[in-house]
């Protein structure tokens, strides 16, 4: 019976390890700011002559905290999820050969702030084309947190799970002309269970780069008056996507009907930079 249990313990052990693991690939791209961690910035892009870079890190929490830095390789899945991978795929490039970046790990105080630096190497070795890999900065649990029981032990088997934090952030390579263009497909509206009015639409991509900026919606009543519905910022289609399914919940504003007028939908180049328009679309509501 002793056995028996080990077993199941064992299983159940290996099961949620994977689990975490998974979680590290799906949710550390999503924010700058996990784990009491915050970087700046949240995303790197070496073109034209750049060859140096730095992020900044700050420890937000009131306890030290340690993060080992490595190069991971993400794909973008047309839900905006991200799962890991080893091997590019048909129009991916990884960065990680042309990227030197030190230190490899720190240790931050409370409100202690660290820089990281990032540069460009072998960049003669560089074909036309974007190379993209990640940074993933991981929290590395202490070895006895304040309060913590006492793993279970069965049969020898120690069962102890730590969740573990980190942050992923993009590092992307480009050379060449970019003849990318992006477009905004089949928008729709919804309503949550809620009554949480939500847009659905499709990031259409084509071309030889990436595309990253901010979204904005307008509605227009009838009497074209425009009130401000929503607005996200830092969505990407990365390479080699060709679509991203997107949804994004809207203000419940008191001089907004979703059933008449309509919403124009604009997609910029990000705000601290000069705004570009990159694509727009009107959805007439019903």
């Amino acid at each position: 019976m002793k056995k028996l249990q080990a077993v199941c313990h064992l299983r159940y052990f290996i099961s949620c390890i994977a689990v975490l693991m998974i979680l590290q690939c799906v949710f550390p791209a999503g924010s700058a700011a996990q784990g009491n961690l915050l970087l700046m910035p949240r995303r790197i892009v070496f073109e034209g002559s750049k060859r140096y870079e730095e992020i900044s890190l700050a420890n937000t929490g009131r306890d030290t905290a340690r993060y080992v830095i490595s190069l991971m390789h993400v794909r973008m899945k047309e839900d905006g999820s991200f799962e890991e991978i080893t091997e590019p795929g048909a129009g991916e490039n990884f960065a990680d050969k042309y990227i030197r970046f030190f230190p490899h790990s720190v240790t931050l105080g409370p409100d202690e702030s660290q820089v990281v630096k990032i540069q460009l190497n072998r960049s003669n070795e560089l074909v036309a084309g974007e190379y993209r890999s990640h940074l993933y900065f991981r929290a590395i649990p202490n070895a006895a947190p304040l309060g913590e029981k006492q793993p279970v032990t069965d049969a020898g088997i120690s069962i102890h799970l730590t969740p573990v934090f980190g942050i992923s952030i993009p590092v992307i390579i480009r050379v060449g002309e970019v003849n990318t263009e992006v477009g905004l497909a089949d928008p729709s509206m919804e309503m949550a269970e809620d009554t949480i009015p939500v847009l659905n639409l499709t990031f259409l991509r084509k071309g030889n780069m990436s595309v990253y900026g901010d979204l904005s919606v307008d509605y227009i009543s009838a009497q074209g008056k425009t009130i401000s519905a929503g607005t996200i910022k830092g969505i990407a289609v990365y390479t080699p996507n060709a679509a991203r399914h997107f949804k994004l919940n809207l203000e419940k504003h008191p001089g907004i009907n979703y059933h008449s007028g309509k919403l124009h939908i604009t997609y910029t180049t990000p705000a601290e930079s000069k705004q570009v328009k990159m694509a727009e679309t009107d959805l007439v509501l019903h």
